[in-house]
């Protein structure tokens, strides 16, 4: 199993801060933006005496308050074909176990979210790639060229929409030709859509949820760790209409006994919240994507993609090794006390030599530090020794 391209780089960002330098992290998706009010509140006002194991398949109200959210978005889901999981993590991870065995293969497109390759190791899935561009905003390959890549082994196809690191969002052209090759091919789909809610430009959000005819193929994941700003919860959601998924899934829950009890708690109070909080987060973030695309499009050398989705941007860099320069702004560079942490994007592809000049950054930073961070990246590169001229 690879290190994560996210976390690989911390040692070097904490000796840098121990040295009284300011890092700013465009590294991991750990939002700033405030937990709803109503989440904190139900934490705070815990009264249990016994903080006991929950059913495994999660609470039964925390499964309604989910179902009526896929109510509002024109999906049709029973509590009882909704599984809570410890976040959208467990969620990937049992979905593999229970759909695939040791040696299948699932097919997704690279650069892809690099926790799917670990989740896959431990399956003992053999994971096969489509590489997707920067100059195209990674869209979908053409069918012919998922088609060339199914094998009687293949068993699934996994997207993640709006997509992490990408931050593409697959419109309802790419949706169809998805399900018109799993409808064809009888595969299951993995759609990860945590980032469902954040779509930029008056973009239309299309769910695989809503191919009603593929109902028995679909798995969505989902998780509250994003939309309400709930990393640390450590709640998620596996959501299905097939039956022997969810009764395949519910006996790798009951092995692991139960969900977090404090954080089921805190989703559904949660789910409470009004829609304004929504809308004011999404409006939030649209500023800093058009603060950081702004930024970054000023510095010369650096190409990077436009994101119509989530909360992160992919950027080819004017370097030899993007995770090379990535290690010396903690080690080596320091601008008036400050650097910049950025992901290398190496980590989100399968393939070797592919995404060694790209970096992945997360717009989660208030729009000022995202505009000194920028600079500061601009700085960096003026300064790196290996640098390439274009």
């Amino acid at each position: 199993m690879a290190s994560s391209p996210i976390r690989k780089l911390t040692p070097l960002a904490d000796k840098a801060k121990s040295k009284g330098i300011r890092i700013y992290h465009l590294n991991i998706g750990q939002p700033d933006i405030k937990t709803p009010a109503k989440g904190l509140e139900a934490l705070r006002k815990i009264d249990r005496t016994v903080l006991e194991y929950s059913p495994s398949q999660g609470f039964l109200s925390l499964r309604k308050r989910i179902s009526e959210y896929y109510g509002r978005c024109g999906m049709d889901f029973t509590p009882e074909e909704i599984t809570v999981t410890t976040g959208a993590s467990e969620a990937v991870l049992f979905s593999f176990l229970t759909c695939m065995d040791p040696g299948d293969e699932l097919i997704t497109t690279e650069p892809t979210y690099a926790n799917y390759l670990a989740f896959a190791d431990v399956a003992g899935v053999k994971v096969r790639t489509l590489k997707t561009h920067i100059e195209d905003g990674f869209a979908l390959p053409q069918v012919e060229h998922f088609e060339e890549l199914i094998t009687d082994k293949t068993k699934a196809i996994l997207i993640c929409n709006p997509n992490n690191p990408s931050g593409t969002l697959y419109d309802r052209r790419e949706m169809q030709m998805l399900a018109d090759i799993v409808r064809k091919h009888g595969l299951y789909l993995f759609s990860d859509e945590v980032y469902r809610e954040f779509v930029y430009d008056g973009m239309e959000y299309f769910s695989a949820g809503h191919f009603g005819e593929l109902a028995e193929n679909v798995v969505l994941i989902d998780s509250f760790s994003k939309r309400y700003s709930e990393c640390g919860i450590r709640v998620g959601a596996l959501i299905t209409k097939n039956k022997a998924i969810t009764q395949g899934v519910l006996k790798l829950c009951q092995a692991r006994l139960s969900p977090p009890l404090l954080g089921q708690i805190v989703a559904e109070a949660s789910c409470g919240e009004d829609q304004q909080y929504l809308d004011k987060v999404i409006a939030e973030y649209d500023e800093r994507r058009k603060v950081l695309i702004e930024s970054l499009s000023a510095i010369p050398g650096l190409t990077v993609s436009t994101p119509h989705g989530a909360f992160y941007a992919m950027a080819a860099l004017p370097v030899d090794d993007a995770e090379k320069f990535c290690a010396w702004c903690l080690t080596d560079f320091c601008y008036e006390g400050e650097s910049v942490m950025l992901a290398p994007a190496n980590g989100f592809y399968i393939t070797p030599g592919l995404g060694t000049n790209q970096v992945r950054m997360a717009y989660v930073l208030k729009s000022e530090d995202l505009k000194r961070a920028a600079f500061l990246l601009g700085k960096a590169l003026e300064q790196y020794p290996g640098k390439v001229m274009r």
